[in-house]
């Protein structure tokens, strides 16, 4: 459920801008997980499906993006239960073709979660859109973290002000998460801060060369759970409880090596969730500033994280500003949209101060 508001405090930054879901007109609630345990209905046992669940496949989407090769290699899996499998999980899922009208139906149903600032918001047109994965990318010192704790606040917020109404997934690959830095931006939109703190399902993830082995809690219980269980966590989680409307993996590369593990199980049948990734750079010796966005930088990850991403945005130092806040002298930082299914490339200018991500 949404935190508790309170009223805003006078000065108080005002509410971030979003446009309303395409469409304009209020969409019927409609279930956008489909837990695994449905294939029980359609003739597959419990075992087979504890099997399912054993192997970080916990959505009939998930058993479907998974290929009959990677099935087969879950321990009791045969050939014949595989393919039976398969046929339930066709059954609930239905055809892969949909008309184009159907198509825009379920684009009604899309959420957009503001970034705190109107320019960015308005380059991405309204903000960040679930069903899809964003990327943001850039050196130290751009916001990239801080555009996470925004928007770990702002997703929580009705919609009418740029909000979900929902909770949000906080994968944290460095430890940079902040408590006190939710607290501040709470306080931005009139938030209790225990509440907004309560709202956000926090993992740490520990690294050691290839293997991960983070520690997944919510303030309170402690789990330990290898790469591939923390995903899967958050997929069984989100198919638990239907208020997540956000996961944030900052930073996605310090987790992933090679590719964006378990995105069938955050596929867009799971219409409400929203995906923010946060990536680092390296140098770029072939590149220009004339063909590259960043010039000498790219994002790391190559083209396989290109690939999975729908949105990519590019984020860099501005000039400095002469403005002093609490949270230090305010730079001007750039935003550029480098990749986008339905919005043209372009550029908007933020900064960043004690609520977060805000206008210059």
């Amino acid at each position: 459920m949404p935190p508790r508001r309170q009223a805003a405090p006078e000065g108080s930054m005002p509410p971030p801008s979003r446009s309303s879901s395409p469409g304009g007109e209020e969409i019927e609630e409609t279930p956008f997980f489909d837990n695994v345990d449905e294939l029980q209905q359609h003739g597959i046992n419990v075992q087979d499906i504890l099997k399912l669940k054993s192997a970080s496949i916990n959505t009939v989407s998930g058993v479907v993006m998974t290929t009959r090769r990677h099935l087969l290699k879950i321990k009791g899996m045969s050939e014949a239960k595989v393919e039976k499998i398969k046929e339930a999980a066709q059954k609930i899922t239905g055809s892969s073709f949909a008309t184009g009208i159907e198509v825009q139906d379920r684009r009604k149903r899309v959420l957009i979660i503001s970034t705190g600032s109107k320019s960015v918001d308005t380059i991405l047109g309204g903000g960040l859109m679930s069903q899809s994965i964003s990327e943001v990318y850039g050196e130290f010192r751009t916001g990239k973290t801080q555009l996470a704790h925004t928007m770990s606040v702002v997703t929580q917020l009705p919609q009418e002000m740029g909000g979900a109404s929902g909770k949000v997934a906080y994968i944290d690959t460095e430890g940079t998460f902040r408590p006190d830095r939710i607290r501040s931006i709470a306080d931005r939109f009139g938030v209790d801060g225990n509440m907004a703190l309560e709202n956000i399902l926090y993992a740490r993830a520990f690294n050691s060369e290839h293997q991960v082995v983070p520690l997944l809690y919510c303030y309170t219980a402690i789990a330990n759970t290898s790469q591939m269980e923390l995903i899967s966590e958050c997929s069984m989680r989100f198919a638990e409880d239907k208020d997540f409307r956000l996961l944030i993996v900052d930073s996605i590369m310090a987790l992933f090596r090679v590719d964006f593990s378990g995105r069938g199980e955050l596929s867009e049948r799971q219409q409400k969730i929203a995906v923010l990734i946060t990536n680092q750079v390296q140098s770029d010796p072939g590149a220009t500033m004339t063909f590259v966005a960043g010039g000498a930088l790219k994002p790391i990850g190559g083209h396989i994280l290109s690939h999975s991403s729908a949105t990519r945005m590019f984020l860099r130092k501005g000039k400095s500003l002469t403005l002093t806040t609490g949270y230090g002298r305010a730079e001007e930082r750039v935003a550029k949209l480098v990749d986008s299914p339905d919005r043209p490339e372009s550029e908007a200018s933020y900064k960043l101060d004690e609520g977060g991500w805000t206008d210059v």
